[in-house]
């Protein structure tokens, strides 16, 4: 029988967790799927973890491989997936035992999503860092697909692990390497079309934090580059047809985005602070104004650049009391 979903693991020397992660695929309520483990290399006996768990169960298809990267990795274990619908896994973390049913049921009865996240559950708690903490909990607060939409330039919507999409859109899009997120570009790169990913409200994955992961030791997941990508993409997205912005908050997080706008060719034309000596301040051309200070005649689109979830609640709420309309007169992007 043809299955259901494909699920693409990719793995390069797993083999401390990699048991638990194949059972609690295998533990699934639903059966149609097909697992595909993309070995990336590994040294270690990942590569026999994983054949002892296909020698158990079909439905597991290992695939040796060179080390050529996660991205190559990705992108060639797509090739050979054969199910609608595909699931995203990593070595290191377990999914519930509801995950691929709870996913695949949302995206069957709602035929205008592209691709849906879940809920996460990120452990070892004792040891986990307030900024892992407040990532999760942002996380759970993007309960459909129009208020993650909104909030799609602050962070990467979606738990990469938890993702299932649609394979012709991931065909269409597939992973791209330009030095910075691959899930980060890839969530902005879909949702560039407008709300079409979905959450299922659930904790439906154990995302594992630990200082060995991918995303603490790759250069490419480091805070300029998430900045790079984010700049990036408001130039191809937001104000791809403007050439000059306004700018909310130019703190640490505000500066360094304007400076990548910048090399973008985006000019930077108006910002708004808080901070009593900057006002009336001129910032590389741009008037420094505050928040009182804001016209209601709205110039160039307006781009929120503030930390913190609870700043930005009191920005949008002063913006909406303007006539500014979030995500076409501004966008939040921290």
């Amino acid at each position: 029988m043809r299955p259901k979903i494909s699920i693409l693991l990719p793995v390069r020397d797993a083999e401390r967790t990699l048991k638990t992660t194949l059972s609690s695929i295998s533990r699934q309520r639903m059966d149609e799927w097909e697992c595909l483990v993309l070995d990336d290399g590994s040294k270690d006996r990942s590569l026999e973890i994983a054949r002892a768990a296909a020698d158990r169960d079909p439905r597991f298809r290992v695939h040796p491989g060179e080390a050529r990267g996660l991205i190559h990795t990705l992108n060639e274990g797509l090739k050979w997936a054969e199910s609608d619908l595909i699931a995203r896994m990593d070595a290191d973390d377990w999914m519930h035992r509801d995950r691929l049913l709870a996913q695949s049921s949302l995206l069957e009865s709602h035929l205008e999503l592209d691709a849906v996240g879940c809920f996460v559950r990120t452990f070892p708690r004792q040891s986990l860092q307030d900024g892992r903490r407040r990532y999760e909990e942002w996380l759970h607060s993007l309960t459909d697909p129009e208020t993650l939409w909104r909030n799609r330039f602050i962070e990467c919507p979606v738990a990469h692990p938890t993702l299932m999409i649609r394979r012709e859109k991931l065909l269409e899009l597939k992973y791209h390497d330009r030095g910075w997120p691959e899930d980060f570009d890839l969530m902005l790169r879909l949702l560039r079309k407008g709300p079409c990913v979905g959450m299922v409200q659930k904790r439906l994955l154990g995302w594992r934090d630990q200082p060995e992961r991918l995303s603490r030791v790759d250069t490419r997941y480091a805070l300029a580059e998430f900045t790079r990508c984010r700049a990036w993409h408001l130039s191809e997205d937001f104000l791809a047809a403007h050439s000059t912005f306004s700018l909310w908050g130019h703190g640490r997080t505000g500066r360094a985005l304007r400076k990548a706008l910048e090399t973008l060719g985006r000019t930077c034309s108006m910002i708004v602070d808080v901070h009593p000596r900057r006002i009336g301040e001129s910032i590389r051309g741009a008037l420094v104004i505050s928040p009182d200070a804001l016209p209601t005649h709205i110039q160039d689109p307006m781009i929120v650049s503030v930390a913190g979830a609870g700043p930005r609640k009191e920005i949008r709420t002063a913006l909406a009391a303007k006539g500014y309309r979030e995500g076409i007169d501004f966008v939040c992007a921290a």
